[in-house]
């Protein structure tokens, strides 16, 4: 899973962090709705690779040659419990009688879980450097940027490039667009199947643009590529012109806020000051729709909605209270879209299913801050900050629509917490380095009296 560190003039080995960063670009810069042509189940290309890498981690973990992590891990922990729920989940239903197109749908629901459980373990236990995670992290970033460019598209020229992004052996499993409207503006999901999406997979990596931007600068190195990829986000979280992104942005500056230094308060204040003047001159209609979606929050069609349903879906997780329905088998159309992911999963995977999928980000956001207080390294400690503040944008915005239905959102917030436990990790091996001289050194004291 992992390859020894690469003198320097000679190529690195391809290791866990690698196939990670593939299953990025793939999940980021392929249109969503593309899959895979000739399968029984309806699987996008990173789907299939999300699969690859946790088959990769499970080989890795029957040896001890590999290179992969072993022992306790939070993160790793909270995701084979979600594992666990789901399968329990898809046990319980399928024990009895499911309708054969509600079956088929749980049987790849499960699939897409495992894909998704399988990257996480595969960052978490694969990558075992701070500089193999920077890699996935920056590529995150970089392919975050490039989705924003294709949103820009959308939305200043009405140009769509996902038409021309045809990939051989792929098809749309869905004929729909990404550009809508809303409020006389164009609202644009870029790479993303739904402009919401966009915005929440802007909110959830803005931070990690802002910290490489921040800590190139720190490190004397250039920091302008990684503030052009921080404005191109940011921008794209403002072209989706999507409420879930402004409140997810809103979570995650408050965490960064609370834990950056005051100087680097001051200099966020007005970068984002800078930011939004940019976008007041660039299209000056947007800033009001955005404060209008909030100042009408109350009189919004949208969020009634929303809500109408949701004495439907209490009435249905009452019959199956503890561990649901199975995933997948309350779809649309034949059944309500639920905009909250939280109602949608007591549905699926019931009340235990609930308290498991907030364990899951109740457990990164708590590993990425442990990380931060356990490391010397500063840039690790501001990276442990950083992938906390990230989990918040999908905890939020999981009360918002339904996140597990989309696969970039779901995809990267697996990787997010894998990536937390991987930090961890390493701050707990950094310390138990810096402790073994101090021991050796009293022991051999001992010795000589």
């Amino acid at each position: 899973m992992t390859a020894a560190p690469a003198l320097l003039g000679t190529p690195r080995r391809a290791d866990a962090a690698t196939v990670l960063s593939v299953f990025v670009v793939t999940l980021m810069l392929i249109p969503a709705r593309m899959i895979i042509r000739g399968l029984p189940l309806a699987l996008s290309l990173a789907n299939a690779i999300a699969l690859i890498a946790g088959l990769m981690w499970l080989c890795a973990q029957l040896t001890r040659t590999l290179g992969a992590a072993k022992g306790r891990n939070p993160a790793r922990t909270a995701m084979a419990l979600y594992f666990v729920s789901a399968a329990a989940a898809y046990g319980y239903s399928t024990y009895g009688y499911l309708p054969a197109d509600e079956l088929n749908m749980a049987d790849h629901a499960l699939v897409l879980v495992l894909a998704n459980v399988g990257v996480g373990l595969a960052v978490c236990d694969g990558v075992r450097s701070m500089d193999r995670l920077d890699f996935v992290l920056k590529t995150i970033v970089v392919a975050g940027a490039l989705m924003a460019v294709v949103g820009a598209g959308q939305f200043l020229f009405n140009f769509d490039l996902t038409r021309y992004m045809q990939v051989p052996g792929l098809r749309y499993v869905i004929e729909d667009k990404f550009i809508f409207d809303r409020a006389a503006l164009r609202r644009v999901a870029a790479t993303a199947a739904h402009p919401i999406e966009f915005g929440v997979i802007s909110a959830m990596i803005l931070p990690l643009a802002v910290h490489y931007s921040f800590r190139a600068k720190e490190l004397a190195r250039p920091a302008l590529r990684w503030w052009v990829c921080t404005g191109a986000i940011g921008m794209g979280l403002m072209f989706s012109v999507s409420r879930s992104a402004i409140l997810g942005l809103a979570g995650v500056g408050i965490v960064l806020l609370l834990g950056w230094p005051v100087r680097r308060r001051f200099q966020a204040i007005g970068v984002l000051a800078g930011f939004l003047a940019a976008i007041k001159v660039i299209t000056p209609g947007l800033l009001g729709t955005i404060f209008g979606l909030f100042l009408n929050f109350f009189n919004d069609d949208s969020i009634g909605y929303r809500t109408h349903d949701y004495g439907i879906a209490a009435d249905e997780i009452a019959k199956h209270l503890w561990l649901g329905r199975a995933m997948g088998t309350w779809y649309t159309p034949k059944y309500q879209t639920l905009d909250n992911q939280y109602i949608q999963t007591a549905i699926d995977m019931g009340i235990i299913g609930v308290a498991v999928l907030l364990g899951l980000f109740v457990c990164g956001f708590v590993c990425g801050l442990r990380a931060r207080h356990l490391s010397a390294d500063p840039g690790a400690r501001s990276l442990g900050l950083t992938l906390a503040a990230c989990l918040v944008a999908p905890a939020l915005g999981a009360a918002t629509f339904d996140l597990l239905s989309f696969a970039i959102t779901s995809g990267l917030m697996f990787l997010l917490v894998g990536s937390t436990g991987a930090l961890l990790r390493m701050a707990k091996e950094e310390r138990r380095a810096a402790h073994l001289p101090l021991q050796v050194s009293g022991r051999a004291m001992e010795v000589t009296r």
